[in-house]
């Protein structure tokens, strides 16, 4: 309903992160001609660094659109998606909240089965649609797939994708379950959980601070499910290229720090003994391959060295908040290790790995 009357309350506030480019008009014009039946608002979030005129032509093509600043521009280097959404949340009128990537094109009713969703249980904090390749439409999407899940070493993958095996949605994936994480550029979540859970961790910049999230959720109490009849589609690597040095350093850096920051310290004193084993493992697996990323996983190592004082400040952040122990936690892992069933014994899918 693009016509809302400003005095009642919007059910969906819909939060756009914006760096730059006019992928951002393109991702409006499918939100509003694909979002019926639901009174929602759209933020946008301005994080670029210089103006390219792109947030300009959306507006003028899109007057409703809310637009908050995440302090950055004349020539501020960019403060990251999770700035980018909080400062959208911080904002919101909605009951829920889509975070949503730019690079991603909503499919035709999309709303309704998140929200139908969320109200069949209040225990439900935040669920993911289905997501597709915008690349190519058949396939699942690299980041989000049919829903994130979690090995009990700290490692993701997800329903349809197992490190840089990517599937075919062939209808697989098309009951809803129970989810360890959603991705950010399409994750629905419940408002009211944040007074609890707290807003993303701005310190990861990017990648993983969803993760980081979804963990805080299910510390709260909360469940987090994959909802097959919404689809949106997705194109991966707009913003970071896939085969980038900074993607890969983002992501070793930041699953270091967020294991440091959610798990017990019982957990921590026997689980990163082995995983950082297995860091220093996957270096070496790695020179035989592209040098940026062996680099980028000792450079995201050293960084978690150094930083001390910077993990404890979040780790006691998140640990204040916790409801629940990490035994009931780890029944929502993978309980074998998702690196050793891919790599040495070829698992390529979920069934394959019998989760």
């Amino acid at each position: 309903m693009r016509d809302m009357d400003e005095k009642n309350k919007p059910l969906v506030s819909i939060i756009i992160p914006h760096y730059l480019g006019d992928i951002l008009s393109e991702c409006l014009t499918f939100v509003y001609e694909r979002t019926s039946d639901i009174s929602f608002e759209v933020i946008v979030a301005d994080d670029q660094p210089y103006p390219d005129g792109s947030l300009a032509r959306a507006r003028e093509n899109f007057p409703e659109i809310r637009v908050v600043k995440t302090g950055g521009g004349n020539g501020a280097p960019s403060k990251g998606m999770g700035a980018g959404c909080n400062r959208g949340l911080a904002v919101a009128r909605g009951t829920y909240a889509m975070l949503l990537n730019s690079d991603v094109e909503v499919g035709e009713g999309w709303g309704p089965p998140l929200i139908a969703a969320m109200e069949s249980n209040p225990t439900i904090g935040a669920c993911q649609p289905k997501v597709r390749s915008l690349r190519d439409r058949e396939m699942f999407d690299y980041g989000g797939a049919a829903g994130g899940l979690m090995d009990r070493w700290g490692f993701t993958f997800c329903q349809g994708r197992i490190f840089e095996f990517v599937e075919e949605d062939v209808g697989q994936y098309d009951h809803p379950r129970d989810i360890f994480w959603a991705v950010g550029g399409a994750m629905f979540l419940r408002m009211a959980c944040l007074e609890q859970t707290g807003l993303m961790d701005e310190g990861f910049f990017m990648h993983m601070e969803e993760v980081d999230l979804c963990w805080r959720f299910h510390l709260a109490g909360y469940r987090l499910v994959y909802v097959p009849d919404s689809v949106l589609y997705h194109y991966n690597g707009f913003t970071l290229g896939a085969d980038s040095y900074k993607k890969a350093y983002f992501n070793h850096r930041n699953q270091l720090v967020m294991l440091l920051k959610n798990f017990s310290l019982s957990r921590l004193l026997y689980k990163m003994p082995i995983r950082m084993g297995m860091e220093l493992a996957n270096v070496l697996l790695l020179l035989k391959g592209n040098w940026k990323h062996p680099v980028a996983a000792i450079a995201g190592l050293l960084w978690v060295l150094l930083h001390p004082v910077n993990i404890l400040r979040r780790r006691r952040e998140t640990q204040r908040m916790r409801r629940v122990g990490d035994s009931e936690i780890e029944r929502k892992l993978f309980r074998g290790s998702v690196v050793y069933r891919h790599f040495i014994r070829g698992s390529k899918t979920l069934r394959d790995l019998g989760a």
